[in-house]
């Protein structure tokens, strides 16, 4: 499972000319699944991506997480995470879940978040052409693999 985290201090997810997703604070969660992943994989980053401390306490030291500042979360779906790219100037995305597995992974992964925040997490809707906006803060943007705990 990969994940692009980026801080937030707005973020919003339009599809079809209708906002799904809007938040303030927080953190927008772009995840790519792949076939391989397992529940380990989800939980060990919920957990991650909640308590990662990457918010400014008192004297700006990124020392605060998600939960701690009671901030929000946008979940969006995206298979080009899984791009490989070693061949030719078109990426494939043979190792990007089908939906059929994906769906349900991406669903459980939502709520797992949620259930570790503590409050529903926002989202894009799987598959659909999503435009979706951020004003990213810091810039802080940090990429995480469940298979490279890095």
């Amino acid at each position: 499972m990969r994940a692009v985290i980026q801080r937030v201090s707005r973020a919003s997810v339009t599809i079809e000319g209708a906002k799904t997703a809007d938040i303030n604070a927080g953190l927008l969660v772009l995840v790519g699944i792949e076939d391989a992943d397992t529940q380990e994989d989800f939980d060990w980053l919920a957990a991650k991506i909640v308590r990662m401390r990457i918010f400014g306490d008192a004297d700006g030291v990124m020392n605060l997480s998600v939960q701690e500042i009671n901030g929000d979360v946008v979940v969006v779906s995206q298979f080009t995470l899984h791009a490989q790219t070693k061949k030719g100037n078109r990426p494939s995305y043979i190792k990007a879940s089908k939906p059929d597995v994906a769906i349900p992974l991406y669903e459980a992964f939502v709520q797992k978040i949620s259930k570790e925040l503590g409050k529903p997490v926002q989202t894009g809707r799987f598959g659909a052409d999503m435009k979706v906006e951020l004003l990213n803060d810091g810039p802080v943007t940090i990429i995480i693999d469940s298979k490279n705990k890095e």
